[in-house]
């Protein structure tokens, strides 16, 4: 089993940084509370605070595809449709 990690970055378009805000952090719980999640934390650019970073770590990668396919995931996804100016993920292999 090799862990997984995960650099997600979502950017508010100008005017939607609370909403996208608390659509964020209405992932964090359920998130938690799920199969094989090791670490997720929400975190804000001290330069550019439209920008949301979370840190992520998972047992491996059928627990984080699991998470990507989520219906958390795809009900955030849907409300914040116009919401964002860019979203990326990476995910990241653990070599040692």
């Amino acid at each position: 089993m090799t862990e997984v990690a995960c650099i997600a970055i979502s950017v508010a378009k100008s005017g939607y940084e609370d909403r996208l805000y608390e659509a964020l952090e209405g992932l964090i719980e359920p998130t938690r509370r799920e199969q094989g999640v090791l670490q997720y934390e929400m975190h804000r650019d001290l330069d550019e605070p439209r920008r949301f970073v979370f840190i992520e770590r998972w047992e491996d990668a059928d627990s984080f595809w699991a998470h990507v396919n989520s219906a958390h995931v795809a009900a955030y996804l849907a409300k914040v449709d116009g919401w964002l100016e860019h979203s990326e993920f990476h995910p990241l292999k653990k070599l040692k």
